[in-house]
């Protein structure tokens, strides 16, 4: 796959569609490789006219990697923010960082703007690409995320579990026997979530293709000590959709309808038994919320 070079790291992608097209990017959620992607959405999203590029974030898959960097402990930079200590030197980057990278990866792949569709950790990225980036931003598609802002509601104990759980003896196996029990504690309905199989096989070919342990610990710390930034949402004035499952256990979607509140003609969608993550089933669903919401502002 492609390499490019931005904001001083090399960021592996991959495009799909024309390039006469207006470009998407879709950045991807926390330890999430650029394979997560169903392909029956961006081929969707190429049907309907958008050059689709998938990638990377730093740290995971097939971009740089912070091999030498060390982040302090969860716990440490947890406490340091409520102590009222500034945690921003306690880790190797932010989720600003994150952001510069993506908008240095629109300006090399030739495009002066994009649709930006972010999941999870990657709708947080997208919300700081629109505040720090903006005219690399022509709409903005935040996906079960949220604002960071205090008092939301917080994540219940078993997704938050089943975020950070980690193997006793790393191998391919048991990391996807973990990937299988977390998709039950953080994903969607069972009547719409992939099958056992379906996550097994993903997760053995993800850690197969890169796995980053550190790297995961590393972006986990970014988004920790990343500056608040929901009270800068007013000064949005790109076109947004909000989109949200409404039985998310681990943002809830009371965060989606916080983002969206905060943006200035924000749409939003909560979609009904849709939890945290992107099962097939939940294709059609999205396509048909994301490419008439596209066509309206391209």
């Amino acid at each position: 796959m492609p390499r490019a070079n931005a904001n001083g790291i090399e960021i592996e992608y991959q495009e799909y569609g024309s390039k006469d097209d207006p470009l998407i990017l879709l950045v991807s959620g926390f330890s999430g490789q650029m394979t997560r992607w169903p392909e029956g959405f961006v081929q969707g999203l190429v049907d309907a006219g958008r050059r689709v590029v998938v990638f990377d974030n730093r740290d995971i898959g097939l971009s740089t990697e912070f091999t030498n960097e060390v982040p302090a402990a969860p716990r440490d930079i947890v406490t340091a923010i409520s102590e009222g200590k500034d945690p921003t030197g306690m880790v190797p980057y932010l989720l600003d960082d994150m952001a510069a990278d993506a908008a240095g990866l629109i300006e090399a792949l030739g495009a002066d703007k994009a649709d930006v569709l972010g999941a999870s950790m990657g709708g947080m990225i997208v919300q700081l690409m629109a505040l720090n980036h903006p005219d690399r931003v022509r709409s903005l598609i935040p996906v079960m995320t949220t604002s960071g802002a205090p008092g939301l509601p917080p994540a219940d104990k078993e997704a938050q579990a089943a975020l950070t759980a980690v193997p006793e003896i790393r191998t391919a196996e048991a990391v996807a026997d973990i990937a299988v029990q977390s998709r039950k504690a953080i994903g969607s309905h069972a009547d719409i979530r992939n099958s056992d199989d379906q996550t097994r096989r993903q997760s053995i070919a993800d850690f197969e293709r890169s796995d980053r342990p550190m790297g995961v610990a590393r972006q986990y710390a970014a988004i920790l000590a990343q500056p608040r930034w929901h009270e800068r949402l007013s000064g949005v004035s790109h076109p947004t959709l909000v989109l949200h499952g409404a039985m998310d256990p681990l943002i809830k979607a009371d965060c989606g309808r916080d983002v969206a509140e905060r943006i200035p003609g924000a749409e939003i969608e909560i979609v009904d038994k849709w939890g945290h993550d992107l099962p097939e089933k939940m294709v059609p669903v999205l396509l048909d919320l994301v490419v008439p919401f596209l066509k309206r502002h391209t």
